[in-house]
């Protein structure tokens, strides 16, 4: 047992879950990152931030084609 077991893991809050979130939608999490974002996340806020970082995504593209296509 790593003393990092014995340690009560505190809770993040919605601001990490947006940038755990955010790094997981670029793919530059790392390992470490996942193993502790498992124990200290809260799904709720998971799934909150996830539909909320896709729908700044579509509309940031949908922005690019308007501005793109001059429409």
């Amino acid at each position: 047992m790593s003393e990092h077991d014995s340690q009560p893991a505190s809770k993040a809050s919605f601001g990490q879950t947006m940038r755990a979130v955010g790094a997981s939608f670029f793919g530059v999490r790392g390992r470490a990152a996942h193993a502790s974002d498992a124990r200290r996340l809260n799904p709720v806020h998971v799934i909150v931030a996830g539909i909320v970082l896709a729908i700044c995504f579509v509309l940031v593209l949908v922005a690019i084609v308007r501005a793109v296509t001059g429409a």
